[in-house]
């Protein structure tokens, strides 16, 4: 009796048989690929004859497993033992991402209670700033609302696109120039205290002449003035508002409305960083002709008023706010070396300016900022990440991302251990190495520290991996911040000892031998060097003048010599930082 005919499946297929069958695929899948391009209405191209070629070749390769892994799984037997296997796989991964997810939150949560012991904090609130009394706050004044007010509301609520106002007027958005193509104002107008330039009020006075041949922007004198008087004239625009912003500016705190809950904390906006400089650049280029027209008790209540904006974001745990507050104090500089260099502050006034200057502590500020990015940039970030992993693919090198519409992708299968590892490993450096950099106790940011930290770095992203694939993205563009404080606080330093060898001429009719002549009576306590913890260096020369100078990021005595880049800018990493007078 003859055998049933076996079906398609079960019928045994060899040799010759399976080359045939592979190749009918082939030639079906060629066929399919064909009509698909002919359909489009374009010629083959002969790069798209061997796209056809070698996708036919997978196309048909895959469907011929397929088909004898099907024909394998019709036996019983077979079945089992592929659904067991298929257990066994579930299972390890099951595994797998169990270890994983307890291994990465147990390192993470272990290394938080051994810095929270230490007096480490790694929430939000231990770095966003407590709320203050409205009718106390600076920052809600309505002159300084105007400056973030069309972007948020008085309680930091964004304000959606389409529903701010168009006519919204920022009164705060001051400038010192219109068509600034005329004359290149912001390289040699306001004049460079660190290389000892003043300021040109001739060449202002001759932009703000050309300009009003053009347009009414500036108000100018029918015939020409001293140039102070010209630049005075012309910033007169001002007045008012400088005038309600100094009234404001008496309140005692400032806090800025900003939302420090948000669910992606890089969408903080920080609208009013802009026009606090803005304001910053008026209030000096006032100050410089005011001092030049001998109004110096005019040119210390815009000094005063200059550090006062600077002052007025201090508590945001922003590096890019305190990298605007660094620029800010620059500003208030260069009044202040001018003034020293034309003898035109009083001693009263400089007893002022030096209480003024006291002030600031860019070394803690630098604590803060860092704290900051660790806590907001880079675990807010991480947290935020670690709900949404889709958006991994759209991280920039900053930190920062683009929305996009969620879809699915392999970033989804990435076990939240890892994250967790991530995290660990930002918070480490940022603890271990970048917060060390500014010693408080000492007083002291050492670069050879940043080297160490430098080399650290290197070290964690030698062997790249799924626990630093963030920690990549966060951590490279922290290190050369420090130095940024660094020269901040050097800088107001030499001010400040500046201003006590003036007061000390005024006493004695010239600058002392030394400078430790000038404790307690002129300065209550001497800074030293910030680099080295030295003091800092000072001589008189011939000409009645003195140099007083830090050694500056290269920890070397270039004998008072400023670190100078080819376009003749002024180069912090090399050379001192020095604070000198030009030559008469």
């Amino acid at each position: 009796m003859n055998d049933k005919p076996k079906s398609f499946w079960k019928k045994t297929w060899k040799g010759p048989r399976l080359f045939l069958i592979w190749l009918v695929l082939m030639i079906v899948t060629i066929v399919a690929f064909s009509i698909g391009i002919l359909t489009i209405g374009k010629p083959f191209t002969e790069p798209e004859v061997y796209e056809v070629l070698i996708s036919a070749v997978v196309g048909a390769s895959l469907l011929f497993g397929l088909w004898l892994f099907i024909r394998w799984l019709r036996c019983w037997r077979n079945c089992k033992r592929f659904l067991f296997g298929l257990a066994c796989f579930v299972t390890l991964i099951a595994l797998f991402y169990a270890e994983e997810d307890w291994r990465g939150k147990y390192a993470w949560e272990k290394f938080k209670r051994e810095w929270e012991a230490k007096g480490e904090k790694f929430d939000r609130q231990s770095v966003v700033p407590p709320p203050v009394p409205d009718d106390q706050n600076f920052a809600l004044t309505p002159l300084v609302f105007t400056s973030y007010g069309q972007m948020l509301t008085r309680d930091g609520k964004m304000i959606p696109g389409k529903e701010r106002a168009t006519n919204f007027m920022n009164r705060m958005q001051m400038s010192i120039a219109g068509d600034d193509s005329l004359l290149d104002w912001r390289t040699n107008g306001t004049g460079n205290w660190q290389k000892a330039e003043a300021a040109n009020l001739t060449a202002w006075q001759t932009y703000y002449r050309a300009l009003a041949t053009k347009t009414n922007l500036f108000p100018i004198a029918p015939q020409p003035q001293t140039p102070a008087q010209d630049v005075l004239l012309a910033l007169s625009k001002c007045d008012s508002t400088i005038e309600e912003l100094r009234e404001e500016s008496r309140l005692p705190y400032s806090r800025f409305p900003l939302e420090y809950d948000k669910d992606r904390p890089f969408d903080i906006l920080l609208p009013h960083l802009s026009c606090l400089k803005s304001c910053g650049r008026v209030l000096q280029l006032r100050s410089l002709a005011e001092l030049q027209n001998s109004q110096s008790e005019k040119a210390l209540a815009d000094v005063k008023l200059l550090l006062r904006l600077t002052d007025s974001i201090r508590t945001e745990p922003f590096l890019i706010s305190h990298l605007v507050r660094i620029a800010m104090a620059n500003l208030a500089l260069q009044p202040v070396w001018e003034g020293l260099a034309e003898h035109r502050w009083s001693d009263a006034q400089l007893v002022e300016l030096d209480r003024e200057l006291a002030d600031p502590d860019f070394l803690s500020d630098y604590k803060l900022a860092m704290r900051g990015e660790m806590v907001l940039c880079q675990e807010g970030v991480i947290d935020y990440l670690q709900r949404h992993p889709e958006q991994i693919s759209n991280m920039s090198d900053d930190g920062g991302s683009t929305r996009s519409a969620p879809t699915v992708s392999i970033n989804d299968l990435i076990p939240s251990g890892w994250f967790y590892q991530n995290q660990l490993r930002c918070s480490r450096f940022m603890v271990q190495q970048c917060l060390p950099l500014a010693d408080l106790e000492h007083r002291i940011i050492s670069p050879a520290n940043l080297r160490q930290a430098n080399a650290a770095l290197d070290l964690e992203f030698k062997h790249a991996s799924p626990y630093n694939r963030l920690e990549v993205l966060f951590l490279p563009a922290l290190g050369g911040a420090v130095k940024k404080f660094a020269n901040a606080q050097s800088s107001v330093d030499l001010a400040r000892v500046a201003i006590a060898l003036e007061r000390y001429r005024l006493a004695h009719g010239e600058y002392p031998e030394s400078l430790d002549a000038l404790s307690p009576q002129f300065i209550a306590k001497l800074p030293h060097d910030i680099i080295n913890g030295q003091p800092l260096h000072y001589r008189r020369i011939s000409n009645g003048q003195f140099f007083l100078y830090s050694v500056g990021w290269n920890e070397t005595d270039d004998g008072g010599e400023v670190g100078l880049r080819k376009d003749g800018s002024v180069d912090i990493s090399a050379g001192d930082w020095v604070w000198r007078y030009l030559e008469k």
